[in-house]
C-alpha cells in the first residue's frame, strides 16, 4: 500500500552529514516505493547590515549547494533513482513548505540538525519547524 503513496520525495539539503544520512535514508523508501527525489538547498537571506556582502556570499552559497547536490545525484543514481535538484533563495522553512505543496510531495526526509548556528540544540530549527507546519509526512534523520 504505501508503495502507492509515495511517488515524490524532497530532501532538504545543506551539505551536512545529517543531510547526507537523510539523503540515504531517502534512496531507500525511493527504492522501496519507485519514488523520484528532489533535493532542495535553500540560501538564507543576509541580514540588511551585510548588503555590501551579499552578492560574493551568494555566488560562494550557489557553488558550494551546486557541488554537494551533483553529488547527491551520482549517489541517487547509482541505486537507479532519477534524482533533481533546486537552489532556492529565503527562508528554508518557508521553501521547504512551499515546495512541497507546489511540487505535490507526499514525504520529505529531513535531517534533524544541520549547519545552523547552534548546532548543540536537541532538534534543528527548520527541521522542527518543517515538523510542525508541514501537512504531510516528514521522517527526521539522525
Amino acid at each position: 500500500m504505501i508503495k502507492n503513496q509515495i511517488k515524490r520525495i524532497l530532501v532538504p539539503m545543506d551539505g551536512s552529514k545529517t543531510s547526507e544520512k537523510a539523503l540515504d535514508e531517502a534512496i531507500e523508501v525511493a527504492r522501496a516505493t519507485h519514488a523520484t527525489i528532489l533535493g532542495l538547498n535553500v540560501i538564507p537571506f543576509l541580514p540588511a547590515e551585510f548588503m555590501p556582502a551579499v552578492a560574493p556570499y551568494k555566488i560562494y552559497q550557489k557553488k558550494e549547494a551546486g557541488l554537494f547536490l551533483e553529488k547527491a545525484k551520482y549517489r541517487a543514481a547509482k541505486h537507479g533513482i532519477l534524482f533533481s535538484y533546486a537552489i532556492l533563495y529565503g527562508s528554508p522553512v518557508e521553501q521547504i513548505i512551499a515546495v512541497s505543496k507546489k511540487k505535490k510531495i507526499d514525504l520529505i526526509v529531513i535531517g534533524a540538525r544541520g549547519k545552523g548556528r547552534v548546532k548543540e540544540l536537541f532538534l534543528g530549527s527548520v527541521s522542527n519547524a518543517v515538523l510542525h507546519k508541514s501537512q504531510i509526512p516528514v521522517l527526521l534523520v539522525k
